[in-house]
């Protein structure tokens, strides 16, 4: 909102802004529909904090396919899809060779001690993950609580929700320990819990932000009442306002040298005759023929729609704030009428009353409404979204950024489901056959050359980064989208293309990414007043504290190289900004793939040598 839409209303009470509007927060989310060729782009407005002006980051949600799905048009045309063909035939002929070649030397085609590792205690692991999902249910009480009113979200609540996020973690990485699991185990628990973390964060968080959203709703509402009685009445303000926006398209009309006007249905107005003036000192509102049919119509449709449900739209007179507020009256957002096009509300209505006090006023609460309700089709309104079968739902969806409604599908097809999940197992089997035979193979010891591991390991980390990535990013994230009916399957950009270490974090990772701008990145600028230094700075930082400590799981060990290896990223990312090397793309992407390159092996070098 601008400065001027809150110059001009009343201080919200004591009461509220102690209970859900917190200082120097943003408010949450709301999601605007846009139509394309490709179907609905969904997006998240950046929205302003009307204490502290600062943006919130947008988020865009929208019908859209992954860059190596066979289905996508676009990947299909392009010019280098040949490589990716090449790819799996090789990998294909890499994969027979060697298990040729271990059976004709050891007389089975692979060894399976990695197997018999990985699939150690694999009861155990399945249920605790089965509880770590379910713990997540805890959410939806916590949302009722919040949306009730029983529990403050500004701050109870958000030290509740965090004391809750770190007690998961802390038994997650307990049990590991407890356990005794290998590496791959241990992993696989601690990685699937941080997304638990961050899927339960953007979701209380979100809903914390659209309680605070709705508060200031039923304030801004409770002074709208009041101005509006203090006009002759709700139904007197809803006539002047509409006979305003008659008058000023009429107007507008004349002004534009037209002769008609063509309301909404279709009918067209003769506006030749023009409006009488005013006579001055009279109390009369004077509207002319077309204008008073335009305003016929409109309050007819209107009325028809159901949009003037409110207690006032009879005459009478419902108490005002504390006893009545918005979310009782059918002001918000209505669902689109049998034309599809959606009816407006009477806060939109009174946006062109006459009075700047009740326009604003109007426009504020409209705004704030809007917020609280989804563009997409459902016009799915907070808090109707709080229930256990619809954060199911959102459990499912590979996404870690909680919106009040997502662009969907209208089925599942079970022939792509079919054809993520061979992928996935086809995919599989060939990264086991590398980690098998080129990586457990050559692990690295503290007597051997430091150069010659880097050689030895570069090469087979580098296909088993590529092949876990398909796997994750490609197959399961697909196909859970599928099976969630999500549609918008953007959960990587071209990252093989980056020329710097900041466009790679940004690419290779959409769902990380996405909660880590909305959740740190934009939320720690609007709750600490950071420069875009310092956030991007404390995102890498907890970035890489995040990573160590999976590393520190995963190896029982305490380093810090990964952490000082992408705390060294920053510097890079300056570096790579310079002009003369942001110029030269070639030479940033090869030194892009050179780093990587040597980053993994060098990782597992230190890690396990040293």
């Amino acid at each position: 909102m601008s400065s001027t839409q809150t110059a001009t209303r009343a201080p919200l009470t004591d009461e509220a802004r102690n209970k859900d509007i917190p200082p120097q927060m943003d408010r949450g989310p709301s999601v605007t529909g846009f139509q394309t060729s490709e179907g609905t782009l969904y997006v998240s407005k950046p929205f302003r904090s009307s204490e502290t002006q600062k943006l919130r980051a947008m988020i865009t949600f929208q019908p859209r396919k992954s860059h190596f799905d066979i289905n996508n048009e676009s990947s299909n045309v392009n010019e280098f899809r040949g490589f990716f063909s090449l790819f799996w035939i090789s990998m294909f002929l890499l994969a027979v060779r060697t298990y040729i070649t271990s059976f004709e030397k050891n007389g089975y085609a692979l060894e399976l001690a990695f197997a018999k590792m990985f699939s150690r205690d694999a009861m155990g692991l399945a249920m605790a993950d089965a509880v770590l999902v379910l713990s997540t249910g805890i959410c939806v009480p916590f949302a009722k609580a919040i949306s009730n009113g029983w529990i403050n979200y500004y701050y109870t609540g958000l030290i509740l929700q965090h004391a809750w996020q770190t007690m998961v973690l802390f038994i997650a990485i307990t049990w590991t320990f407890n356990r005794h699991w290998p590496w791959v185990q241990s992993g696989f628990l601690t990685l699937h819990t941080l997304v638990m973390i961050m899927k339960m964060h953007s979701y209380m968080s979100t809903i914390g932000q659209l309680q605070s959203v709705r508060v200031e709703a039923d304030q801004v509402f409770a002074q709208l009442r009041q101005a509006t009685d203090a006009e002759g009445g709700f139904d007197a303000a809803m006539v002047a306002a509409e006979g305003n926006k008659a008058r000023k398209e009429i107007a507008q009309a004349k002004l534009n040298g037209g002769e008609s006007v063509t309301l909404e249905n279709g009918d067209t107005i003769s506006v030749r005759q023009g409006t009488p003036d005013i006579p001055e000192g009279s109390s009369t509102s004077y509207i002319d023929a077309g204008a008073a049919m335009a305003l016929r119509w409109r309050l007819g449709t209107a009325r028809e729609d159901g949009v003037h449900s409110s207690p006032m739209s009879k005459g009478e007179h419902a108490p005002l704030a504390g006893n009545t507020s918005s979310r009782d009256t059918g002001l918000h957002p209505n669902p689109p009428r049998k034309d599809g096009n959606r009816a407006p509300t009477p806060s939109e209505i009174l946006a062109h009353h006459p009075s700047p006090q009740i326009a604003e006023l109007a426009k504020m609460h409209a705004e704030l409404e809007a917020v609280l309700t989804s563009a997409g089709p459902e016009r799915t309104r907070y808090p109707d979204n709080i229930s256990l079968k619809k954060f199911a739902v959102y459990q499912l969806i590979p996404t870690l950024v909680y919106e009040l409604e997502y662009p969907r599908t209208d089925r599942i097809r079970p022939l792509y489901v079919f054809e993520k999940t061979v992928a996935t197992f086809g995919t599989f089997a060939l990264l086991y056959t590398v980690v098998e035979s080129f990586i457990l193979t050559q692990t690295p010891t503290p007597d051997q050359s430091f150069l010659r591991s880097l050689l030895d390991l570069a090469l087979p980390f580098m296909v088993s980064y590529l092949l876990l990535f398909y796997i994750i990013f490609e197959c399961i994230c697909n196909g859970f989208a599928e099976l969630s009916y999500f549609a918008d399957r953007r959960f990587y950009d071209d990252w093989w293309n980056s020329t710097s270490w900041d466009e790679f974090s940004r690419k290779w990772n959409r769902p990380v990414h996405t909660f880590l701008l909305r959740h740190v990145y934009a939320s720690s600028m609007s709750s600490y007043n950071l420069t875009r230094r310092s956030a991007m700075f404390l995102t890498f930082f907890l970035s890489a504290a995040v990573h160590e400590l999976v590393m520190a799981i995963v190896t029982k060990k305490i380093r810090m190289y990964l952490f000082a290896l992408q705390i060294f990223q920053i510097p890079l990312i300056a570096v790579g900004r310079i002009p003369a090397i942001k110029r030269n793309k070639l030479l940033g992407n090869i030194i892009f793939w050179i780093g990587l390159y040597a980053g993994f092996p060098l990782l597992c070098v230190a890690y396990v040598a040293y």
